[in-house]
């Protein structure tokens, strides 16, 4: 018998978002991770509002909402807020009922900026990571130090020389020939995005308005334990990685794998101060002998940090950092560090969900 395609359009529902969303579903356990994580960041998120006054959009369901803009590759705010007006799993992740009014794209942008003051993605990549320690999947010897450049939202031809006399040319997309002119970052400045330097990957390429992003690896299972944001100037690569060591709790035995970039005598100095062993690869006068690479853990630290370029893979193409969507260093970091942290998650709901 043919059912009928009545469309009575109903004023009431009794059925739950809870009830809709499947039991198995791969945002289940994140929700889990992300609640937890938020429940003991509030207190920090108490320090951000004052007493008085309307209430803002919750701190927590701003969270979830970024979240959900990083695991969905969701292009920009607006399109999120437009996906959370009829998208029922989205409403439940954020913690919205089908009642509730959804935000406009203006405020919430302006409530996301409030983030930015108390170090909030900091703070939670740091929960997330202490829910990644509670299940026993940190490595606390064995590292692995990278840095990517991340290319800047600035246009080639916002970038200007610093000493120009004079309004920018107007118009929404200008006519500026600077082909064959010799651009600098020490004579050269974007005009919409100050902190991004010009940069390229190598040898014969395009040089690009660009940050440099680094993150600090650990090699049992490949999760980011700490991260950084430099400007792409060429010289960050050392310092961040040097940094992000220093904060390692010390212990004896310790190794970090790193490129080629990274065989130079100051770092792999540092590094043995520290008691941390330096797994660079060589180059062909390399800082390192056959006093580090005649040992097997070398060749095992050779294999293990390719898996780095995993987690910059996935940065830039499920969390959109192939070219960013914000301008200014602070806010750059912020994100690039709460990305990282979405990964995490995500790579911990799947290691938890293949031991189960």
């Amino acid at each position: 018998m043919r059912g009928s395609d009545d469309q009575p359009g109903y004023l009431f529902s009794y059925v739950s978002a809870e009830a809709r969303v499947p039991q198995d579903h791969p945002l289940r356990p994140v929700r889990a991770i992300v609640d937890a994580a938020l429940r003991r960041l509030s207190p920090r998120f108490e320090t951000l509002y004052v007493k008085f006054g309307r209430p803002s959009i919750a701190p927590e369901k701003l969270l979830r909402a970024l979240l959900l803009q990083v695991l969905y590759t969701i292009r920009s705010e607006r399109q999120l807020i437009e996906q959370l007006q009829y998208n029922l799993l989205f409403q439940w992740f954020v913690g919205l009922s089908l009642d509730d009014a959804i935000w406009d794209a203006t405020t919430f942008t302006k409530n996301r900026d409030r983030l930015l003051t108390g170090e909030i993605a900091e703070a939670f990549f740091q929960e997330v990571l202490a829910a990644v320690r509670t299940q026993g999947l940190l490595s606390v010897e064995h590292f692995t130090v990278d840095g990517t450049l991340l290319e800047s939202w600035a246009s080639q031809k916002s970038f200007r020389p610093r000493d120009e006399d004079g309004p920018p040319p107007a118009g929404g997309n200008p006519d500026v020939n600077f082909r064959g002119a010799p651009r600098r970052n020490d004579t050269h400045q974007s005009t919409t995005d100050p902190d991004a330097r010009l940069a390229k990957k190598g040898q014969g390429r395009e040089a690009k308005l660009s940050y440099a992003g680094h993150v600090l690896m650990e090699n049992r299972h490949g999760f980011v334990v700490d991260t950084r944001l430099t400007p792409a100037d060429g010289y960050g690569e050392i310092d961040a990685a040097l940094v992000m060591l220093e904060a390692l709790p010390p212990r004896a035995g310790c190794t970090v794998a790193a490129d080629k970039a990274y065989d130079a005598v100051r770092f792999v100095n540092e590094c043995r101060q520290m008691g941390i062993t330096p797994h660079v690869a060589q180059k062909t006068h390399s800082a390192i002998d056959g006093r580090t690479t005649r040992h097997s853990g070398y060749d095992v630290s050779q294999r293990r940090r390719k898996r780095v370029e995993e987690i910059f893979g996935w940065m830039k193409t499920t969390g959109l950092l192939r070219k960013l969507r914000h301008r200014g260093g602070p806010l750059v970091a912020w994100i690039f560090t709460f990305t990282a942290a979405a990964y995490n998650l995500v790579r911990l709901r799947s290691l938890v969900a293949a031991s189960a």
